[in-house]
C-alpha cells in the first residue's frame, strides 16, 4: 500500500499545480495541496468529493504514510467535505514528501497531497578548500545544526576574486560527496577568492560565514609514486624505502615534506613517522624480525611559488609491503658455558641496555641516528660471535 501511494503523491505532483485543483475536473481534491510544514506545526486539511459520486464524507477515511489515521481525528463539515486535524506535525519521513491520502468506504483512492515536514536551514559550517596540483579547487562543507532540514535543501558554492571580481556559482557538484563542489575553470593564482556557502529551502536560507585564500596556500598533490620498500641486507629490524616526488608539480618551485606510515601484517595500528623532511628515501629501524609490514608515503608541497602556508597533505600511496629478515639468534640458537655465565650474563645486560637506547633514538631518518645504529649493529654482531667463541668447547 505505501509503495503505491507513493507513487500517487509523484503522479500527482507531475501533473497538478497547487492550487489550481477543483471539483469540475475532478472527483475529489484534498485541500491544501503539497504545503510545506515547519516540524510541530499542525494542519488541518478536508477532502472534497464530488456530488455526482454519490459518496456521503462520513464513508470516507485518511490513510498518512499508509497508515489509517484514527477516525478520532476526522470531522465531517458536509455530506461532501471530510476535514482532519494533525497536531505537532513530526519531520517527514523522506525528502520527497508524507502521504496523505483520502480513501472511499472500499479503500480505493480518491485524491491526495504530499506533505513536505522540516526545517529551514542553519548556517553551513566548517568550509575548507583544496587544490590539486594547481588545477582545480575543491570546497567540502557540511550542514549547520543537526545537518538534516527533512525537507529539500539546495545548497550553492559562490565565489569571486577579492578585489574586483563578480559573483559565480560553482556548477560541478560531487554525487559522491554531496557537501562539495569543484571549481575548474577561469582560475587565478596570485590572487585571493571570496568564498562562501548559501543554503536555501521553502522554509528559509542561510549562509556560511566567508572565507578567503589563495589558491597556492592550498595545493595538495598526488601521492607519492614508484614506493619500494626493501631490506637493509641481512640487517633483521630494518627497512629500507624509497620513493618519487609526484610528478604533476615537478615543474613548480616548492620544497615537499614527507611522512611515513607503517603497520604490522596483522595489524591495522600505523605508526608514523613525521620527521622525513624532503628526502625520498628513508630507513625504518627498530622493526621485529621475520615481519611483514606495510609501509605507505604521503607528501605537503610546501612553499609552492613562495607561499607561507603550511600545505595540505596528499592521501597515503598505496601500501606496499615487505619483509625483515629472520633473526640469526633465532634460527641457530646459542647456549653460554656455566663457568663464563657470570660475566656474559653482565655483558648481555649492558648491552641490552645500550641497544634499548639507541633503538629509542634511532626511529627518525636522520643521517646522524642511523650511523649510530648501524655501529651499534657491528658492535652487536661482534659481541654475538665473540660470546659464541667463549661458549664454544677448545679442542
Amino acid at each position: 500500500m505505501r509503495r503505491v501511494v507513493l507513487d500517487f503523491c509523484l503522479v500527482l505532483l507531475s501533473l497538478h499545480t497547487p492550487g489550481v485543483l477543483s471539483l469540475s475536473t475532478h472527483v475529489a481534491i484534498v485541500y491544501p495541496q503539497d504545503p510545506v510544514l515547519r516540524v510541530g506545526s499542525n494542519l488541518t486539511a478536508s477532502c472534497w468529493v464530488h456530488p455526482d459520486l454519490g459518496v456521503h464524507a462520513s464513508s470516507l477515511f485518511w490513510t498518512l504514510n499508509g497508515q489509517q489515521v484514527p477516525g478520532s481525528l476526522y470531522r465531517v463539515l458536509s455530506p461532501s467535505n471530510l476535514s482532519l486535524t494533525l497536531v505537532g506535525l513530526n519531520a517527514s519521513r523522506q525528502t520527497s514528501g508524507d502521504n496523505l491520502v483520502c480513501h472511499n468506504h472500499k479503500g480505493h483512492i480518491l485524491a491526495g497531497s504530499c506533505l513536505y515536514v522540516g526545517m529551514p536551514p542553519e548556517k553551513p559550517v566548517n568550509l575548507t578548500c583544496w587544490s590539486r596540483n594547481t588545477k582545480d579547487l575543491t570546497c567540502g562543507w557540511a550542514p549547520g545544526g543537526k545537518g538534516e532540514t527533512n525537507i529539500s535543501t539546495q545548497y550553492r558554492l559562490k565565489y569571486k576574486l577579492r578585489w574586483y571580481g563578480t559573483e559565480k556559482a560553482c556548477e560541478d557538484y560531487s554525487h559522491a560527496q554531496p557537501y562539495s563542489c569543484s571549481i575548474t575553470q577561469d582560475l587565478h593564482l596570485f590572487t585571493p577568492y571570496e568564498i562562501w556557502v548559501e543554503a536555501s529551502n521553502q522554509l528559509g536560507r542561510a549562509t556560511s560565514d566567508v572565507i578567503i585564500l589563495d589558491i597556492l596556500d592550498v595545493v595538495t598533490t598526488d601521492p607519492p609514486s614508484g614506493v619500494l620498500v626493501s631490506r637493509v641486507g641481512q640487517l633483521e629490524d630494518q627497512l629500507s624505502v624509497r620513493w618519487e616526488a609526484p610528478p604533476a608539480l615537478k615543474d613548480f618551485l616548492f620544497q615537499a615534506k614527507y611522512q611515513i606510515r607503517y603497520r604490522l601484517e596483522d595489524s591495522q595500528d600505523w605508526k608514523v613517522m613525521d620527521d622525513v623532511g624532503n628526502q625520498t628515501s628513508c630507513r625504518l629501524a627498530g622493526l621485529r624480525p621475520g615481519t611483514v609490514y606495510f609501509v605507505q608515503v604521503r607528501c605537503n608541497p610546501v612553499g609552492i611559488y613562495g607561499s607561507r602556508k603550511a600545505g595540505i597533505w596528499s592521501e597515503w600511496s598505496h601500501p606496499t609491503a615487505a619483509s625483515t629478515p629472520h633473526s640469526e639468534r633465532l634460527m641457530s640458537g646459542s647456549c653460554d658455558s656455566k663457568s663464563s655465565g657470570d660475566s656474559n650474563s653482565t655483558l648481555r645486560r649492558e648491552l641490552k641496555q645500550f641497544f634499548g637506547w639507541v633503538r629509542k633514538h634511532a626511529y627518525g631518518c636522520s643521517s646522524m641516528s642511523m650511523k649510530l645504529y648501524d655501529q651499534w649493529r657491528v658492535l652487536m654482531q661482534k659481541s654475538h660471535k665473540t660470546r659464541n667463541q667463549v661458549g664454544s668447547p677448545r679442542g
